[in-house]
């Protein structure tokens, strides 16, 4: 049985790179969807929002959101000011966003079980 997993992601983050060869080896079948060719979806960055919530969508650790002018960073202090960032900088959302079969949305690194 082919159980698909959609993560959306950078090709080169070592981070989406471990998950998709993690869950590659769990026995599921990887759609990747990549955030520099396809952007950010504007349908589903409120369904990733509200599944874990903006705070922790917005990756505040990296290179890119480090380069971003102060007054950038502050206007994303709210669910409104994240969600534009993110849609026009899709280097600061928090990687990779998986989609599972069963409606659950996770970020980051995560633990991977064969598919049920």
């Amino acid at each position: 049985m082919n159980v698909t997993a959609v993560v959306w992601g950078i090709p080169n983050c070592d981070t989406v790179k471990g998950m998709r060869t993690a869950l590659a080896q769990a026995g599921w079948v990887v759609d990747f969807r990549d955030f520099k060719k396809l952007g950010v979806p504007q349908d589903r960055l409120p369904v990733w929002a509200a599944a874990v919530g903006w705070e922790r969508l917005l990756n505040r650790q990296g290179t890119t959101w480090k380069k971003l002018e102060p007054a950038v960073q502050a206007a994303a202090a709210d669910a409104a000011g994240a969600a534009a960032l993110m849609a026009a900088q899709p280097s600061v959302v928090k990687r990779p966003v998986i989609e599972w079969p069963d409606g659950r949305i996770t970020v980051g690194k995560v633990a991977v079980s064969p598919p049920a």
